[in-house]
C-alpha cells in the first residue's frame, strides 16, 4: 500500500512540475523562489560564519531558512535573538 501512496505522490509531482513549467509566468515564480531560498541560507550561513568566532551557530535547517525567507532580515535578527535569549 505504501508503494501505490508513493507511486502516486510522485506521479503527481511530475505532472505538477509539467504544468507549471509550460506558462513562462510559472516558470519566473520558480525562479525566484529558487532565488529567495539560496539568499536566505546564504544569509543564515554568513551569520554562522561571522558568530563562529564568538562561538554562535544558528542551525540551517527548513524551518530557519523558511523563518528567513518569509520575514527577511527581521527573521534573521529574531533567529540571532531567540538564541541570545534561549540559549
Amino acid at each position: 500500500m505504501r508503494t501505490i501512496w508513493l507511486g502516486a505522490l510522485l506521479i503527481s509531482s511530475i505532472l505538477l512540475v509539467v504544468v507549471l513549467m509550460r506558462r513562462k509566468h510559472s516558470r519566473q515564480w520558480i525562479g525566484y523562489a529558487v532565488l529567495h531560498i539560496v539568499v536566505a541560507a546564504f544569509l543564515l550561513y554568513f551569520v554562522n560564519l561571522a558568530g563562529s568566532y564568538y562561538d554562535f551557530r544558528i542551525p540551517v535547517n527548513m524551518p530557519t531558512v523558511a523563518t528567513v525567507l518569509m520575514l527577511g532580515v527581521p527573521g534573521l535578527l529574531m533567529l540571532v535573538g531567540l538564541k541570545f535569549v534561549l540559549f
